[in-house]
C-alpha cells in the first residue's frame, strides 16, 4: 500500500519495534498493586480496587501490543494541543522527548509493565511523568481512554493490514509464475469432485488467483474505513478544548475523520470488517488446502509439495503428510470463530463506551496472527507446488471429459442440443462397457448413435482439442490462460 501507509509527517523516531514485539513481555505487578494511590483515576473512589478484581479487568497483558502506536499517538496529539496553542512550546517539547525516552526502554525489553496501571495507555504515561515530572499530566487534555484506545487499535490495524496485502500480493506474483508455467499442461476439471472437462492447471491456478484478488480488493477497501482519526473525540462528546483535529489526522496518516463522538469511541464494526474479510480469505485458503491435500494422496496423486511443508508419520515410515495445508484449513475455523465472537461482542452494547470493548483485541490479535501465519507459509509453498503432469493427464483419460466436446460438435452440425446429449449420453454408456474412452471408440462404433457424426470428430476428442475449443474470456484455452496471467500481473499494480 502506499496511500498513507507511511507518511512522512510521521512523529515516530525511525528505530521504531513491530507490534509483536509486544506480545510476550513479561508484566511485572507491583507488590502493592491494589493501592488506591496507584490508580490514576482513583479520586473518586473511598475503597481500594481489589487486588483480583485489579487483574480481571487489567488489559495490559495483551494491549501492551500497541504501545508502539499508543506512542505515535500521543506525540501527535502533543503535537497538536501545542499548535493550538493549549500547551506551550516548551512543554510539548519535554513531552515528545519523554515519551521518545518510553519508547527507547520498550524497545530495549527494560520497560516495567504493571497491572495496577490497567492497560498500555496509563502505563505509558505513569512512566512519562515519571522521567519528566508534572507536565506528563498535561498530555492527556483533551482526549481521554475511550477515544486513545480507538486510535491504538486503528492504527494498528491499518499496519497489519497492509501487512497481509503485501503477503497477499506475494503469494498471487507466486500464483502467476505457477500458471505461466502450465498454461499447456492438463488435468481434470471437476464437479461434484467427478471428472467433468479438461482444463490447464495453469487455469485451475489462475482460479485461485482470482480468489485472492477479490480478497485483496475487499482488505483494500476496509482499509478506508480502517483509516478514519477518532482522537478528538474525547470520553464520548467531545471536548472542550479548542483543538484541531485535522492536525492529528495529517500527522497519524489517516485519511478523514471520525464525524461523530458517540460513534467514533464506542463502534469496532471497522474491525468487525477486516474479521470478515480475514474469514473469507481464509475460507479460500481452506479450499486450497483441501484441494492439495486430495492432490497429494495416492489415488490422486496431481501434485507434490517441498517437503519443509509436510511431516512423517511416527509410525508408517512411507508416509508423508501435507500438514501446512492440513493446519490452514483448520485454522480457518479458529478466524470464523474471532468474526463470530466479535460480532455477539457487539450485538448488544448501548452508547457509547463500555467495558466490554476491552474483550474486541485479544480475538483481534488472533485473527491478525493466524491470517499473516497462514499467507506467510501459502505465500512459499503454493508457487512452488510441483504438478505429476502425467498423473494428471491419465486422470483426465479416465472420466471421459471430452463427452460435452462431442455433445457441441453435433450442435455445430445442426442437431438439437437434448438430441445430442443423449447421443453422447450412449456413446458413453459403450464406452464404459469396452473399458475405453471416448477417443478410443471408432467412428462406425460412433455413427451408429447418429449419423451427423462426421471422421473429423477425433479433432474434438483430444484433450489438447478440447482446451483450445474454448478460446475465449475466462476459458481454458491456453492462449487465454497467457493472457490471464499478463492480465493478473497489471492488475495487481494496482497493490502496489
Amino acid at each position: 500500500m502506499n496511500a498513507n501507509s507511511s507518511n512522512s509527517s510521521n512523529p515516530m523516531p525511525d528505530n521504531s519495534i513491530s507490534s509483536a514485539d509486544f506480545s510476550t513481555n513479561a508484566i511485572k505487578p507491583s507488590p502493592s498493586s491494589s493501592s488506591q494511590g496507584q490508580q490514576m483515576w482513583g479520586g473518586r473512589f473511598s475503597e481500594a480496587t481489589d487486588s483480583f478484581v485489579a487483574a480481571f479487568t487489567a488489559s495490559v497483558g495483551f494491549d501492551q501490543r500497541f504501545a508502539r502506536h499508543d506512542i505515535e499517538g500521543s506525540i501527535a496529539h502533543a503535537t497538536m494541543l501545542g499548535q493550538c496553542n493549549i500547551l506551550t512550546d516548551s512543554e510539548v517539547a519535554t513531552i515528545i522527548e519523554g515519551l521518545q525516552q518510553v519508547l527507547r526502554e520498550i524497545e530495549a525489553g527494560d520497560f516495567n509493565w504493571s497491572i495496577a496501571l490497567e492497560d498500555v495507555h496509563m502505563n505509558v504515561e505513569s512512566r512519562l511523568t515519571d522521567i519528566i515530572g508534572a507536565v506528563g499530566k498535561k498530555l492527556h487534555t483533551g482526549r481521554s481512554r475511550n477515544d486513545q484506545v480507538a486510535t491504538d487499535i486503528r492504527l494498528w490495524l491499518r499496519e497489519e493490514t497492509d501487512n497481509i496485502i503485501e503477503l497477499l500480493v506475494r503469494l498471487q506474483s507466486g500464483l502467476l509464475n505457477l500458471a505461466e508455467q502450465h498454461t499447456d499442461t492438463i488435468m481434470p476439471g471437476f464437479t461434484h469432485l467427478q471428472t467433468a472437462q479438461p482444463v490447464s492447471f495453469g487455469h485451475h491456478v489462475m482460479a485461485w488467483f482470482e480468489m485472492l484478488y477479490r480478497d485483496t480488493e475487499r482488505l483494500v477497501d476496509a482499509r478506508r474505513r480502517i483509516n478514519q482519526l477518532p482522537l478528538g473525540s474525547a470520553a464520548l462528546a467531545g471536548t472542550t478544548f479548542p483543538i484541531d483535529r485535522t492536525i492529528t489526522a495529517e500527522l497519524l496518516g489517516f485519511e478523514g475523520i471520525c464525524q461523530n463522538s458517540l460513534d467514533a469511541v464506542s463502534d469496532r464494526d471497522f474491525a468487525i470488517e477486516f474479521t470478515s474479510n480475514a474469514s473469507i480469505l481464509m475460507m479460500h485458503l481452506s479450499r486450497m488446502s483441501e484441494e492439495i491435500i486430495l492432490w497429494m494422496s495416492a489415488q490422486f496423486n496431481f501434485v507434490k509439495i517441498p517437503d519443509r511443508f509436510c511431516t512423517g508419520s511416527s509410525i508408517m515410515p512411507q508416509k508423508k503428510n501435507p500438514d501446512v495445508p492440513e493446519l490452514v484449513r483448520g485454522k480457518a475455523a479458529r478466524v470464523f470463530g474471532q468474526l463470530t465472537t466479535l460480532l455477539s461482542l457487539m450485538k448488544s452494547q448501548p452508547l457509547a463506551y463500555n467495558k466490554d470493548n476491552q474483550e474486541d483485541k485479544e480475538p483481534l490479535f488472533d485473527c491478525v496472527d493466524t491470517l499473516t501465519g497462514s499467507l506467510l507459509a501459502f505465500a512459499d509453498m503454493l508457487p512452488n507446488i510441483t504438478p505429476n503432469v502425467e498423473a494428471m493427464r491419465e486422470a483426465t483419460m479416465k472420466g471421459y471429459a471430452t463427452a460435452t466436446d462431442l455433445a457441441d460438435y453435433l450442435v455445430r452440425r445442426g442437431v438439437a442440443f437434448r438430441d445430442a446429449h443423449e447421443v453422447v449420453g450412449n456413446a458413453v454408456a459403450l464406452a464404459i462397457d469396452e473399458g475405453v474412452d471416448l477417443s478410443d471408440l471408432t467412428l462406425e462404433q460412433l455413427q451408429q448413435f447418429s449419423d451427423a457424426i462426421g471422421d473429423d470428430v477425433f479433432d474434438y476428442l483430444t484433450l489438447e482439442g478440447s482446451l483450445a475449443a474454448r478460446d475465449h474470456l475466462g476459458g481454458t484455452a491456453p492462449n487465454q490462460v497467457k493472457q490471464a496471467v499478463i492480465n493478473g500481473r497489471a492488475r495487481l499494480k494496482a497493490f502496489a
